[in-house]
């Protein structure tokens, strides 16, 4: 059968929607370089820092599988433009609040707004190209722009942190998605679903909830042990999902279509990507107040210090397309993920000591040029396995999985980093109670805290805040390295059916084809 291959127009489409996709991971990358000034500017407590960094990627969580059903329905361009516009405002108020609990409601309405912009995009570029060789290149193309976008949102944030307030970092959204809603319509082409019915908006809620309710149980949980409240949350979070699946399988229009789990591709890598992706954002966020708290770069040189890594997530994603076609994408996506343990190795090895910065700076770099190639292939066959009409639902819960994943790990991690600064920190005698209880909440305020201080008090709290905050980073990426050989071991295993790239399928695994 006579694929049509895409031409100049779905290119320059693909740009196109490159944008929004390079903005929603900016917009993670940029906070972390930003936090240091927001605690100094709006004095957040610990949890209040949590749920600024955390909000934004649950509710994107909670929202993508309806978002991608709506999508299905509405027309996957319209529902793009109308989450563009939606993400412009809400970065505008993010960039002028007055408090950190506006700027936690501003997060979380570029959450929902950021839902409706990802599931479009991944199932516009299914739909655009059509030739598997063109459409695992536009993917890996996309996924500069996704991940990539986290790289190089410390030197971009570091430029505007520089010369400007920490809302300017927001603010970098707004112009962008102006881009989009006028490029938008000429150069996207519209699909829906034939004859969709409504949406349920029972399952719409059951699915919210559930997410919500689970992600706020494992955050407390991982914050302050065993407790009543954060064990029932997480209780009936797992008891609403429950009920959401079994809602689905009840349903003709489901808003989760459960069958497409039965491709054993599409459940395979879907597990492998969620694994990965729940140790990039929390170790980005660490690395950040790394740079800027311990080793006491300026924003714009941390931002500097990121160039080697951007460099590396380049690389593997252009080279994966190249690397799936002579090996099978299970083994090349487990052999890049053991190179990714060394760096976290590396990581767990800096420090607080001025040559820590190196340690840092390769460990990080080795994750990302491990991790990358996963993105691509893994993500090429979660939405290769569903036909077009169901890209959109494929596209939410790929997203779904990865946006989960990290937002996920921003609260186990970063909590568990929280959890052994607290307990390492050593405050120094002569420093006051209510200072004290400050400077354990988080780094920044410690460092806050201590330019308040006599001299002889300031250098000592500085230097404890320092060495117990690297104990946090050093726990976190030994825990991150085991997750990784366990994403390798399962990336191996669950996928190695899946043939090198253009090859045949294998007899147990019979080809999902979708028309053009």
């Amino acid at each position: 059968m006579n694929i049509e291959r895409a031409g100049k127009r779905e290119w320059i489409g693909l740009g196109v929607l490159i944008l929004p996709t390079l903005l929603l991971s900016i917009d993670v990358s940029v906070l972390h370089l930003a936090v240091p000034a927001l605690s100094e500017d709006l004095r957040p407590s610990g949890s209040q820092l949590l749920w600024i960094n955390d909000i934004y990627g649950f509710l994107i969580a909670g929202f993508l599988i309806t978002m991608g059903n709506v999508g299905d329905r509405i027309g996957r361009r319209k529902l793009l433009l109308i989450g563009a516009t939606a993400f412009a405002g809400a970065s505008a108020l993010a960039a002028y609040a007055g408090s950190a609990e506006v700027l936690i409601a501003a997060r979380a309405l570029l959450g929902v707004a950021g839902a409706t912009l990802m599931p479009s995009t991944l199932s516009l570029i299914r739909n655009m190209f059509h030739e598997p060789g063109q459409r695992m290149f536009a993917i890996s193309l996309w996924m500069v722009g996704f991940t990539g976008g986290m790289v190089i949102g410390p030197l971009v944030g570091g430029v505007m942190l520089e010369n400007f307030w920490w809302g300017s970092v927001f603010l970098l959204n707004v112009p962008v998605m102006a881009v989009l809603l006028v490029a938008g319509p000429p150069l996207l082409p519209e699909y829906r679903a034939p004859a969709a019915g409504p949406v349920d908006l029972v399952s719409v809620v059951l699915s919210v909830a559930a997410a919500l309710t689970v992600i706020y149980g494992v955050k407390e949980l991982a914050a302050g042990g065993l407790a009543a409240v954060p064990v029932a949350s997480l209780l009936a979070g797992l008891a609403l999902a429950v009920v959401f699946i079994r809602r689905q399988r009840t349903l003709a229009e489901p808003l989760l279509d459960l069958k497409l789990f039965a491709e054993r591709r599409f459940s395979g890598a879907l597990g492998t990507l969620m694994l990965v992706i729940l140790l990039g954002p929390g170790i980005g966020l660490l690395v950040g107040q790394y740079m800027q708290l311990v080793t006491d770069l300026t924003p714009l040189q941390a931002g500097l210090w990121s160039l080697p890594t951007t460099a590396a997530v380049i690389a593997g994603f252009m080279v994966a397309p190249m690397l799936a076609k002579r090996w099978r994408p299970g083994y090349v996506a487990a052999i890049g993920l053991l190179g990714s343990v060394v760096g976290f190795v590396l990581i767990a090895l800096a420090g607080s000591g001025p040559d820590g910065i190196y340690l840092v700076v390769a460990g990080q770099t080795l994750f990302f040029l491990g991790g990358s190639p996963l993105l691509v292939l893994g993500t090429d066959l979660v939405v290769g396995a569903a036909p077009a009409e169901r890209s959109g639902s494929a596209a939410a819960l790929s997203e779904t999985a990865q946006e989960f994943g990290g937002a996920l790990g921003l609260a186990i991690f970063g909590s568990i980093a929280a959890a052994v600064y607290r307990a390492r920190l050593d405050v120094p005698a002569g420093i006051s109670t209510e200072a004290a209880r400050a400077a354990g909440d988080t780094l920044g305020g410690a460092v806050a805290i201590a330019a308040e201080q006599p001299a002889h008090l300031s250098g000592a709290l500085v230097a404890a805040a320092r060495s117990a905050f690297t104990d946090g980073l050093a726990v976190v990426a030994g825990v991150s390295a085991v997750v990784l050989v366990g994403a390798a071991i399962l990336a191996a295993v669950a996928l190695r059916h899946v043939p090198p790239h253009g090859t045949a399928q294998p007899a147990d695994e019979p080809q999902v084809t979708t028309p053009a």
